[in-house]
């Protein structure tokens, strides 16, 4: 099974390889040239060395003109040489360009329900770090593979030529290095797997823990955070080790098995010497062919080892570009929706043995506005993540101007909506630029209209460029409530024909987002609107007001008609205004 595995892996890699036959082709030919112009050299320095008979037996004339042939061949081996790594390099950082290229395109379609059931630092783990691994591996495959190959065939070639007697010795043994490479080689890849994986988790630990640093150290939890990581870093220790340990036997195993064909080559050959069998010059050049002749085993072992890790690798990042992407079978497009939004018998769980949302039915006329309320994990933000098709429904429709959102194209469908969630995300980018994102086209005067609407252009302005100021994650230069307002500034440059507004004021203060309220009912007049809020005093004005509890809408009303029940939605208001 592991064999079939790393096969269906291989094949992938060839597939991969199949566009860039021209340059592959380039660098056999720049192989073949290095390969055969570095076995000349130990033919020229041995017909060098037979020009040396004895004291004041020098053949001048032709010993020069073998030493000038051999400067040659030693500067036609560098070019060719240079060029073939240039063509490997080439190839390979390609490869692995288009490969973290697919992976991260396919991490921006790919289904919610995927990432979410994956450590997302183990994502980045894998674009990075395994993207990193397979490169070196299928560079060791380039550079030392090929030439290994040809070195071998061509040094059996030279010493077949020079004494086929001694050249038996040198291939009957050669497959006992073989088979032993082969033996630890296979028991590799099972640890480089648990490498690969293992530094995945480790990663996405690392990425929470900075993350949520200020939470760690409020809540005391650094020596358990440690603790917990020193766990983590002990089993890829192991897993390294191990790794690591077994790979690294086979290079002096079969060094080991070739200094014996060494000294078996040296004293055979000796023997022929004396015999007259050989020429000096001759076993010159053949002790140095089998040196030559073992190096390349050596090579081979490595890369074969280094080439399982990269497998490893390669196959979490085929697994993560075969990954499933979102369902995008719909062709129908709303350009101006009107903003009536059904929800027809609509049942849906994340956990299919755990029921959430079962049999919902709701229907929203255009430009009402919609509040959601109820205990935390009662589904508020499902319906929402189901109505931005963020996740598909199990049973049920919903239906947007009596079009069902599966039938939608899903771009089309989310460019109706505008959003504003309790989880901010501003871009590595100027205020400017990240206020333009939903809006490329919008002109300053237009942003800093939209600014002030928000009570954002007092803060920007205090900035060190104003709008022209960069912002980064690393610089920590605006508050959680500072990014909430360019949000909802972002928003207000463009505002769709339906809005979601997820805890959109939950980091502001109450003072500032009363001052926001004239703005927020600008922009939501005449729109469908779903408000998601655990603050009810901001909801009061809602047409409808839903109050949902274990996957139900329990109770359906405006404020007052709300209160006059004295159900769930009253004794949650009232708790909060006590």
């Amino acid at each position: 099974m592991k064999n079939k595995t790393q096969s269906k892996i291989l094949n992938r890699v060839l597939i991969e390889l199949k566009s860039y036959s021209v340059q592959i082709f380039i660098s056999i030919l720049c192989a073949l040239a290095t390969v055969y112009l570095t076995l000349k050299v130990p033919i020229l320095a041995g017909r060098a060395v037979d020009c040396i008979v004895g004291v004041g037996e020098i053949d001048y004339d032709r010993l020069i003109s073998i030493l000038r042939e051999l400067s040659i061949t030693v500067a036609a081996t560098f070019f060719s040489q240079w060029i073939m790594n240039r063509v490997n390099n080439r190839i390979t950082y390609n490869i692995t360009k288009s490969l973290r290229d697919r992976a991260f395109n396919k991490l921006q379609h790919m289904r919610l329900a995927e990432i979410d059931s994956h450590p997302h630092g183990d994502f980045v783990s894998r674009i990075v770090s395994d993207a990193d691994t397979f490169s070196d591996g299928l560079l060791m495959g380039f550079t030392q593979l090929f030439t290994g190959v040809l070195t071998i065939l061509g040094t059996i070639y030279f010493m077949v030529i020079i004494s086929w007697k001694i050249a038996i010795i040198v291939i009957v043994a050669t497959p006992f290095s073989l088979l032993l490479a082969k033996f630890i080689s296979e028991r590799t890849y099972k640890f480089f797997g648990d490498q690969a994986k293992l530094r995945g988790e480790e990663t996405s630990y690392i990425e929470e823990m900075i993350i949520n640093k200020n939470i760690v150290r409020n809540m005391y939890y650094e020596n358990e955070a440690l603790g917990r990581f020193e766990e983590m870093n002990s089993k890829l220790a192991d897993a390294s080790m191990n790794a690591t340990f077994y790979s690294s036997t086979v290079n002096p195993s079969t060094r080991l098995v070739n200094n014996l064909i060494y000294a078996a080559v040296g004293v055979f050959g000796a023997l022929m010497a004396i015999n007259g069998g050989i020429t000096v010059g001759g076993l010159t050049s053949f002790l140095s062919y089998a040196s030559t002749y073992g190096k390349p085993f050596n090579e081979i072992s490595g890369v074969v080892t280094e080439f399982q890790n990269a497998l490893a690798c390669a196959a979490r990042l085929f697994e993560m570009i075969d990954a499933e992407v979102e369902d995008n079978n719909g062709t129908a497009v709303i350009d101006s929706a009107k903003g009536q939004i059904e929800f027809k018998d609509v049942s849906f769980s994340y956990d299919k043995n755990k029921k959430l949302i079962e049999h919902l039915n709701l229907k929203v006329e255009p430009g009402k506005r919609v509040a959601i309320v109820g205990p935390t994990g009662a589904g508020k933000s499902t319906i929402i993540n189901l109505l931005m098709r963020f996740y598909d429904i199990d049973a049920g429709q919903i239906l947007i101007d009596g079009v069902d959102i599966r039938d939608i194209d899903i771009d089309n469908l989310r460019r109706n909506f505008g959003m504003v969630l309790q989880e901010t995300w501003l871009k590595e980018a100027s205020i400017k630029d990240n206020l333009k994102m939903a809006s490329p086209n919008a002109t300053d005067e237009e942003i800093i209209e939209a600014a002030k609407a928000t009570h954002a252009h007092s803060f920007i302005k205090r900035m060190p460029y104003g709008y022209d100021t960069i912002l980064s994650s690393t610089n920590g230069s605006l508050s959680q409530g500072q990014m909430q307002l360019l949000c909802i500034t972002r928003v207000m440059l463009n505002i769709p024909p339906m809005l979601i507004l997820d805890e959109a004021t939950s980091s502001i203060d109450t003072r500032t987002e009363q001052k926001i309220q004239s703005a927020f009912n600008k922009m939501m007049k005449g729109r469908t609107t779903f408000v998601v809020a655990h603050r009810l005093s901001t909801i009061r004005e809602a047409d409808v007001i839903l109050f949902v509890k274990d996957g139900k809408i329990v109770e359906q009303g405006n404020h007052t008609e709300l209160l006059q029940k004295d159900g769930f939605y009253a004794k949650l208001y009232r708790s909060q205004i006590a």
